[in-house]
Parts: structure tokens; C-alpha cells; sequence
């Protein structure tokens, strides 16, 4: 099941712990992050490794619109990853929060 932008910012309001992963490009991460771990998208099959202890966790994926963290979320589902979550509308959406 994805989330909303709306249940991301609480999560983020209520400093809450979770397996976040931002896939955008890193000039796009330098511009403004969420505090998510960036692996971009075009990485994710050979970085894997690094977030391997997430598998059987919930993991939130976001980008800047949504279009590349549900290529990721479909890729990381076929890996084996249990409960991954993207974010619709990405931190485009986020950012039209008040």
C-alpha cells in the first residue's frame, strides 16, 4: 500500500524511525532532501547491499513526482523486499503541503 504525502509529514512531524530511501539524482537531493538515504534509481540494482536489512521492514520511497519510486518499489517487491511503500506524488506533492 503507498502513502500519501500527508502521512509521510506526520511520520516526519512525530520524528518517527523508518526505512526511508530517496531515489532521485544527487543534484536533486543537494537541492532539498526529506532526510531520506539516497540511492538513485539507475544504483539501486548494484547498491542493494546497503539496504538489505530492510527486506522484512516497511520502506518508503520517494522521488520528485512519484514516477521513479514506484519503478523502485516494483523493483525492490521482486527482490523480496515485504512492505514497501512509494510515495505518491513525491516531494513535488510534499512541497504543496501547508
Amino acid at each position: 500500500m503507498d502513502i500519501s504525502v500527508e502521512e509521510l509529514k506526520a511520520k516526519l512531524d512525530k520524528g518517527e524511525t523508518f526505512n526511508f530511501l530517496d531515489v532521485r539524482e544527487e543534484y536533486e537531493y543537494e537541492e532539498q532532501n526529506l532526510g531520506a538515504k539516497l540511492i538513485p534509481l539507475g544504483e539501486l540494482p548494484d547498491r542493494l547491499d546497503e539496504i538489505e536489512a530492510w527486506k522484512d521492514e516497511e520502506v518508503i520511497v520517494h522521488c520528485r513526482s512519484g514516477a521513479r519510486s514506484g519503478k523502485a518499489k516494483a523493483f525492490l517487491t521482486a527482490q523480496g523486499f515485504s512492505n514497501v511503500r512509494n510515495v505518491l506524488g513525491g516531494i513535488l506533492a510534499f512541497n504543496e503541503l501547508d
